[in-house]
C-alpha cells in the first residue's frame, strides 16, 4: 500500500484516548517492545534483531503509545527509511504491533498516523508499507488512514476485490496506484 500523491500535504490526524499518550523512542524501550511484538504475533525479537532495522529508523520516527495508568506501551510503529523503493528514497512503516489487551482504543490507527505525519514533514513523497492479505483490522486501519493498494501486478485487482469485501469497503482501483 502507499500514501497516495494528493494527501501529501494533508497528513491524517493523530488521536489518542485521554488514557494514552503518544512519544517516540527512548534508550529503555525495547523489553516492553519485545514484548508487544510477540503479543502481537512477532516472536523472537531481541537486541540483534532490533538492530537491522533500528539503523533505518528515521530520527524521531519510531512511535509509541503509552497506557497513561501503568506507563506501558501498548502500541507501536516505525518510520524506517528506504534507499529507494520506488526508483528514489522512500518511507515505509513498518512494524506496526498493539497489546491485544488494549485494542479497540485506535491505538494502532494513532501511531500509524504519527509515523506517517513523521514522513510527511521531513520531505518524503514516496511511503509504503507492507501487509498480509489476511490482516483485515490493520488493512481497515490503513485504508481508513488514506493508505491505497498499489496495483503492481494484474492479480492485485483480484486479490483486493476479495479483500474489499472481507472488510467491507469500496473497492475503487480507479483511486489506486498502479
Amino acid at each position: 500500500m502507499v500514501w497516495p500523491e494528493h494527501l501529501l500535504h494533508d497528513p491524517p490526524a493523530i488521536r489518542l484516548p485521554s488514557r494514552y499518550t503518544l512519544r517516540t523512542f527512548r534508550p529503555g524501550d525495547e523489553a516492553r517492545f519485545y514484548q508487544v511484538m510477540a503479543l502481537a504475533g512477532w516472536p523472537g525479537w531481541d537486541d540483534e534483531k532490533l538492530r537491522l532495522w533500528f539503523a533505518r529508523l528515521l530520527p524521531e520516527g519510531w512511535f509509541m503509545a503509552v497506557h497513561t495508568e501503568s506507563d506501558e506501551i501498548v502500541a507501536t510503529a516505525m518510520a524506517l527509511q528506504d534507499k529507494s523503493e520506488f526508483g528514489r528514497p522512500g518511507g515505509e512503516l513498518g512494524w506496526v504491533a498493539g497489546d491485544p489487551a488494549h485494542a479497540g482504543n485506535d491505538l494502532g490507527m494513532a501511531v500509524c498516523a504519527a509515523v506517517t505525519a513523521r514522513f510527511l514533514e521531513a520531505g518524503y513523497r514516496d511511503i509504503h508499507l507492507y501487509t498480509d492479505d489476511w490482516r483485515l483490522a490493520a488493512l481497515k486501519t490503513y485504508l481508513k488512514l488514506g493508505y491505497v493498494p498499489y496495483l503492481y501486478l494484474p492479480e492485485m485487482r483480484e486479490r483486493w476485490l476479495v479483500i474489499c469485501a472481507q472488510l467491507p469497503w469500496p473497492f475503487a482501483p480507479e483511486e489506486w496506484r498502479e
